[in-house]
């Protein structure tokens, strides 16, 4: 009792009231430990020599990550943690339009200081197993531990078209998730689907490019490289391939998200009559009962 009374009056001296400062707090903390899983599962593949883990670890860890970030910050900001589909909360409705800058520059600025963080936990790891160079490309390259690079046979072209594909499942298939609660109960199912979609998206179209999917899980990191040592070749490997994890998600937010009103949503029947409530249900239980109860009767005579 006594060490309450200290407890409630720090937080009523630290709680934020501005709700949309909570949100981006929030949204902070679900993007960062999103990258800092994501990223350290990469980086720990990557400086082992895939000894200590190989695509499916991080395709796993990354899935894993999304449906642990969705709990985090679902409550409060809804976890958006990808400007693609923050694009996609707007567009239904359920984002105010003024809020999309402010949801992504926060999701680009929390993946940065999470790319940060991995850098220093991984330092030791990094300078062994590359003695010293960070290079973009080669035997040794170590920047796709934190941004995505394309195959060395893809073009930008079949890139964008990858990314375009890949996001508008994820955003259809993510959307119909949160407009049919019922189908998961209360919903507290829904970032472990997420994640499973995440998952079966990056065994299915990661081969590519990685399935970004994210403009901030992509551009904040590779501006965090630009600036930590990998140099200009961030932004000019793979034909100038940056700017594609960043546009391309954002085109398959829109189609994603249309697809599913136009094929989906705008064609479910309206409820004409309400659900049964706990009074009737349990009268008629009690007619069939008593009806029941009388056929007993009849075939005993």
């Amino acid at each position: 009792m006594a060490l309450e009374q200290p407890l409630a009056k720090i937080r009523g001296q630290l709680q934020i009231r501005s709700h949309l400062a909570r949100q981006c707090l929030a949204e902070f903390l679900g993007v960062f430990v999103l990258m800092l899983l994501t990223q350290g599962a990469v980086a720990q593949a990557v400086t082992s020599g895939e000894t200590k883990g190989n695509f499916f670890t991080m395709f796993l860890a990354g899935s894993l990550a999304v449906t642990i970030s969705i709990y985090v910050g679902g409550n409060v900001s809804g976890a958006h943690l990808n400007p693609a589909f923050s694009l996609a909360m707007c567009l239904l409705g359920r984002l105010p339009w003024a809020k999309f800058p402010i949801y992504s520059l926060v999701q680009l600025l929390s993946s940065f200081c999470a790319s940060g963080t991995t850098y220093i936990l991984y330092y030791d790891a990094l300078q062994n197993y590359t003695g010293g160079n960070l290079t973009v490309t080669g035997p040794k390259e170590t920047a796709s531990i934190f941004a995505t690079y394309p195959a060395p046979y893809l073009s930008l072209n079949n890139g964008f078209l990858d990314q375009v594909a890949s996001c508008s499942v994820l955003v259809g298939c993510g959307v119909g998730s949160i407009l049919a609660p019922s189908v998961l109960g209360t919903g507290i199912l829904i970032p472990v689907v997420v994640g499973l979609l995440v998952l079966v998206i990056g065994l299915s179209m990661g081969a590519n490019c990685g399935f970004p999917l994210n403009p901030a899980r992509d551009l904040g990191p590779r501006l965090f490289t630009y600036i930590a040592g990998w140099g200009p070749e961030v932004f000019s490997a793979g034909n100038g391939w940056w700017w594609v994890p960043v546009v391309a998600p954002l085109v398959g937010a829109i189609l994603g998200t249309a697809t599913y009103q136009l094929l989906v949503a705008l064609h479910h029947p309206e409820d004409s009559e309400p659900a049964l409530d706990l009074e009737s249900a349990q009268r008629k239980a009690s007619e069939l009962e008593t009806s029941a109860s009388a056929e007993m009767l009849e075939y005993k005579l």
